[in-house]
């Protein structure tokens, strides 16, 4: 079954998986076709050699100069990455490719294609850890760090709160307010639609919300992108 035909798991939240090696060479033997993809990176033999994985789905956190974006990790090998984006590529200096286990890699972009870009690590990794995604902490979604004002609706009144890091399926909000366990909450963020959450933990002022209806990730990735964008 070719990678093409697993498209649709983009969508579809928890997905994730690895195929086996890519053969030595595949997908940089043939001639470049007009608009066709560049080879990912131009690093000379030995990187070129190097062992390459063709991954199914395994969401990621694309870095620019501090600024978080949903992405998916296609190709992986020692020397760089394949990532599929889900809107336009955000424009910045330092740029890093953050797993969900927290370990973050240094990176410089080296080819953009409609969605989706290849990069050059800043140093060598251990390609099966980086698919292997295993770290100190029980393996959960994606958070991404945001830090934007949002209104609360809870307890019959409305106030202001912090967004400071949202996932699929719920968010961590702090504010003055004292909010109850288990309280059921409205939250309006910019750009997105109302949000029906429930608070399952607290740790005065920081609120663990879980939501009723969570979101796809392209869903979620195209939400956020002008979110980061804006003023802070």
């Amino acid at each position: 079954m070719s990678l093409e035909q697993y498209a649709h798991l983009d969508e579809s939240p928890g997905q994730g998986g690895v195929l086996a090696p890519a053969p030595h060479g595949a997908g940089h033997a043939a001639p470049a076709q007009p608009g066709a993809e560049p080879p990912p990176l131009s690093l000379g033999a030995a990187a070129r050699g190097a062992e390459r994985f063709t991954l199914l789905v395994r969401t990621a956190k694309l870095v620019v100069d501090g600024r978080e974006y949903l992405c998916v990790m296609r190709d992986a090998s020692a020397t760089g990455v394949k990532l599929r984006l889900f809107h336009p590529l955000p424009v910045g200096e330092a740029t890093a490719l953050e797993l969900s286990n927290g370990d973050r890699h240094p990176m410089r972009l080296r080819w953009e294609n409609k969605d989706h870009a290849g990069f050059q690590f800043d140093t060598p990794v251990d390609v099966r850890a980086l698919i292997d995604d295993r770290g100190q902490y029980p393996k959960r979604q994606v958070r991404v760090s945001v830090n934007r004002e949002v209104i609360v609706n809870a307890h019959n009144r409305e106030f202001p709160a912090m967004l400071r890091n949202i996932s699929q399926n719920g968010a961590c909000l702090e504010c003055p307010e004292r909010m109850l366990l288990h309280e059921t909450a409205r939250i309006q963020i910019p750009g997105f639609p109302l949000i029906v959450a429930r608070m399952c933990w607290r740790d005065h002022p920081r609120y663990g919300m879980v939501f009723e209806g969570g979101f796809g990730l392209q869903e979620l990735a195209r939400m956020l992108a002008p979110l980061q964008a804006g003023p802070r």
